[in-house]
């Protein structure tokens, strides 16, 4: 008879289908485990040397399997039919479903202690909480909290899903369309030209995923608001912002700190700068 075998540290071979659980692993010192990875990684940059699985809401499953994984981790009912398959095809699938600040912590130690790690996630939780906390500190200095629109995508106009609306308050700005926050589809976060001119904010910032932002667009489309008659027109890459993982948690709301900063008319918070591409409109 077979001796059982059991992995005591989790397990060995993980597929990550989002960006989010690739960047976290290897900030818990666990990437070794990673055999494979979504197409669309960017963070962070030696992952890109893993295998691939390009796609984010269909795979080829005969590649993910040909990876003979442990565990494949995905992201909420956008993976759904691709982890419906994997089921039936016997592999061992986790679905997050991350949408807050709150939730995104809970997948890190989650994960961290998936992989018997628990206590280097506690201690990354902790790292990001002190600087979320630290970014808060010094957005409170601000000469006043911007509204902000964030703009997801432009066609139609998208406003910000809640773990973005979450870090534009951390960072110092005041959401125009806080309610619509709690919306997990894009459909229901939809707003139009008009609305945006009603709330009339002071800051635009665009995140348009896999397109560069059209800043005279935005412009072109609500003239008459504080954000086009001030210049106040940014774009933060999606990679940085619209991950809910750790690059939200830094590069993410650091870059909205800076731009809220610079429009609130205070210094950003002492030791944290953004680390990737800055909208040139920043650059000093």
């Amino acid at each position: 008879m077979t001796p059982f075998s059991y992995r005591s540290n989790g397990p060995g071979r993980i597929v990550c289908l989002t960006e989010e659980t690739t960047e976290t692993l290897y900030l818990l010192g666990e990437d070794e485990r990673i055999v494979g990875i979504s197409g669309f990684t960017c963070r962070p940059r030696e992952a890109r040397l893993k295998p691939k699985v390009p796609a984010f809401t269909s795979a080829k499953i005969d590649r993910i399997l040909a990876l003979k994984p442990d565990l494949v981790i995905g992201f909420s009912d956008l993976q759904a039919v691709i982890a419906q398959d994997l089921i039936k095809a016997g592999v061992n699938v986790m679905v997050f479903n991350q949408r807050s600040v709150a939730e995104i912590f809970e997948m890190i130690l989650t994960l961290a202690r998936l992989v018997g790690a628990e206590s280097k996630g506690i201690a990354l939780a902790t790292r990001l909480d002190d600087e979320l906390r630290q970014i808060a500190a010094a957005a409170t200095v601000f000469r006043f909290r911007p509204r902000v629109f964030f703009e997801e995508w432009n066609d139609p106009l998208i406003s910000g899903i809640r773990w973005v609306d979450e870090l534009i308050e951390i960072a110092g700005g005041t959401p125009v369309f806080p309610r619509l926050r709690e919306q997990q589809s894009a459909t229901g976060r939809i707003v139009t030209a008009a609305q945006v001119a009603a709330a009339d904010p002071e800051v635009i910032v665009a995140s348009w995923c896999g397109r560069k932002v059209n800043k005279a667009e935005i412009a072109r489309r609500t003239p008459e608001v504080a954000a086009v008659r001030n210049g106040h027109i940014y774009e933060i890459k999606s990679t940085y912002i619209l991950q809910p993982g750790p690059a939200s948690l830094t590069e993410g709301v650091r870059q909205l700190h800076t731009i809220l900063a610079r429009v609130g008319g205070a210094t950003p918070a002492p030791g944290l700068p953004p680390l990737e591409k800055l909208d040139p409109a920043l650059r000093v």
